[in-house]
């Protein structure tokens, strides 16, 4: 199978036109929905879409080596720009469509980009607050034209008006495309790839090949191999470097199908549309549908209900038995079959996971139950651990899957752990270095070795992520406490959004700062005739403290002694990813937030009963006014400090 990878060529470009000329009109590459109609793409339209573009991006001045920043939600003309400036040798740059006009004039002048391919008006309007502060910005192309007719800057353009220039284009220089494509090898660099900036310091821009990026590609699909019939519905775009090996890469390679969602607001109920049977998705997102999961089971009429509570346990039984190794007994099979047929298989159709066959977890660490629901679902769902630099490290086969490892690494990947835990590797999918920045990339890469940062452990060739390395702390009682573990497992609570863990001065004890889940804990609320007007106001009503402390003591109980939650705080809102709290896919900017709640912090390990922290409120004026707010500061019953 991996010689037929090959053969289809070493670059995306050439992969394309392979496809084109192997499938032309006869297979879909692509379906997007637009106005409630899903829409088809074939490769053939895959192929002259990429082609003209390509070829109008020239007729601009584009050449080989040009940095093309694609910002936006996912669609196809995303994945037509990555390849139009990879078939003209360039190299490509993702951002989220998130970012603040700041973070995307900082990416766009790290990556040196000349030319923009970005979605929409409020994608155009970020880069034209800061176009004077990127003097080599040459042009910015747009595709969704609502509310740009008026505009009149000479920097932008249309996508269709490119497309145009391309046609034109292409007439004038026929052949142009394909010698481009033809000279374009597999070791060259087509993409940059920014880290997500959780440790708090900027984002990285990590330069990849196609042979990085295709290493793996080719990791997964010999692992799950896919096939032209498999459909995918993603929710983020290839910004990330988990898209770029799946949505570029596989993709590519395996002729599957990509299906768009209207926006990413629809994007669950136009997946139960297609139906997808290859699922990947950020930590963060599996373990909030499976919090929302549940807490829709806690509202179903008395006879689901009753159900559930009959049936449930058994199907989680079953599953943690087979996440551990086990075969589960005759009588437990049969019940949690009973489960599957009368409960959970209209569970999976209602989370439009029906025929999902492959389903992966990646971005942070995984919660145990979280992995338990989607098992107790029948899901395959596995944890992977990969880096922007280091590339897919792990993965585990369907029925090799394991509660607390991220699977054995794959065939020809090298990884050590050095003395202080650190998780050292290398493979041919490790990145070529940071953009322009040679001493960070000697300080991560050495001797062709990646150091990640991340700590863990191996055994039996099974790859045990803790945390990151510098996160671990060693605790006054001497047991190692692995915040994320935690605060994963409390996110995984249907009235818990965000948790933060922290030890204290000197390892003292641990505390949560706890963010709730607002829609789940004011419907409860609502049940139980609990009153209250804010989401501040609800977070610090007593009866949702003792809520909260359910969960925390129901976690506490699994853990170590040293390493149990003795004090909790129900912030008064969520963690803002503006101010730079968390990241564009929810994972904690740890820095950041101890800066920011320093007062807190230290009310709590002063053993006060209250904390106050920094509102600002906007007058009709426009002013800001900024504020104290008080929360409370509840033990719980994890023991004495």
């Amino acid at each position: 199978m991996a010689g037929a990878w090959r053969d289809k060529g070493d670059t995306w470009p050439k992969v394309l036109s392979y496809n084109y000329k192997t499938y032309g009109d006869s297979r879909n590459a692509m379906r997007y929905k637009h106005y409630g109609i899903w829409r088809a793409i074939t490769w053939k339209d895959y192929y002259h879409d990429v082609k003209y573009l390509a070829c109008g991006l020239a007729s601009l001045g584009f050449k080989g080596g040009d940095k093309l920043l694609i910002m936006g939600d996912n669609a196809p003309q995303w994945y037509c720009a990555e390849l139009a400036a990879q078939a003209m040798q360039g190299i490509s740059v993702g951002a989220s469509s998130e970012l603040a006009p700041f973070e995307v004039q900082y990416v766009a002048e790290k990556s040196e980009a000349r030319f923009a391919v970005v979605e929409d008006q409020e994608q155009v309007d970020k880069l034209l607050d800061v176009k004077k502060n990127l003097p080599l910005l040459e042009k910015i192309i747009y595709w969704n034209y609502k509310g740009l007719s008026h505009y009149k800057d000479a920097l932008l353009a249309s996508y269709g008006e490119v497309l145009d220039l391309g046609k034109g284009y292409e007439g004038e220089h026929p052949g142009l495309f394909e010698e481009h494509v033809a000279a374009s090898a597999g070791e060259e660099p087509c993409a940059i790839v920014y880290t997500s900036g959780t440790t708090g310091a900027l984002p990285r821009a990590a330069v990849h090949t196609y042979a990085s990026i295709r290493a793996g590609a080719e990791y997964y699909l010999s692992l799950d191999p896919w096939s032209q019939t498999d459909d995918i519905v993603p929710l983020f775009p290839p910004a990330w470097m988990a898209g770029q090996w799946s949505l570029i890469g596989c993709h590519l390679l395996s002729g599957c199908i990509l299906n768009f969602a209207e926006s990413p607001e629809t994007w669950q109920r136009d997946g139960r549309e297609i139906g997808p049977t290859i699922v990947l998705n950020n930590a963060r997102i599996w373990e909030s549908q499976a919090a929302a999961t549940q807490a829709r089971m806690l509202d179903v009429d008395p006879i689901k209900k009753l159900l559930f509570r009959l049936l449930m346990p058994s199907a989680f039984r079953a599953a943690r038995l087979r996440l551990g190794g086990e075969r589960p007994r005759a009588a437990l099979t049969l019940v949690s079959a009973l489960a599957g047929l009368l409960l959970l298989r209209r569970v999976r159709s209602s989370l439009g996971l029906l025929r999902a066959r492959i389903c992966y977890s990646t971005g942070a660490i995984l919660s145990p139950e979280a992995l338990t629901f989607y098992h107790a679902l029948g899901l395959p769902l596995k944890s992977v651990y990969a880096t922007t630099e280091g590339g897919p490290l792990t993965g585990a086969k369907n029925d090799a899957i394991r509660l607390d490892t991220v699977g054995p690494s794959f065939p020809g990947t090298e990884i050590r752990i050095s003395d202080d835990n650190e998780i050292v590797y290398r493979h041919p999918g490790v990145f070529l270095g940071y953009y322009k920045d040679p001493g960070e990339t000697a300080a991560m890469l050495r001797d062709g070795w990646f150091h990640s940062g991340d700590a863990g452990v191996v055994k039996d060739n099974e790859v045990r992520y803790l945390d990151r390395k510098e996160s671990l702390v060693r605790m006054a009682t001497g047991d190692n406490l692995a915040p994320q573990l935690v605060e994963s497992r409390l996110s995984s609570s249907p009235y818990i959004k965000d948790a933060w863990v922290m030890a204290g001065p000197s390892g003292k004890y641990a505390s949560a700062i706890v963010v709730i889940n607002f829609a789940t804990v004011a419907a409860w609320a609502g049940k139980n005739r609990i009153t209250f007007s804010t989401f501040a106001e609800l977070s610090q009503t007593p009866a949702v403290y003792e809520l909260v402390r359910g969960d925390i003591d129901r976690i506490n109980s699994t853990l170590d002694e040293g390493c149990r939650v003795r004090k909790y705080v129900n912030l008064h809102r969520e963690f803002d990813v503006d101010a730079g709290e968390v990241t564009r896919m929810r994972n904690l900017r740890r820095s950041i937030l101890a800066k920011r709640y320093r007062t807190l912090i230290e009310a709590i390990y002063a053993e006060s009963t209250e904390g106050s922290v920094e509102v600002q409120v906007r007058r009709q004026d426009g002013s800001v006014e900024t504020r104290s707010f008080v929360v409370t500061i509840a033990s719980t019953g994890g023991g004495a400090s």
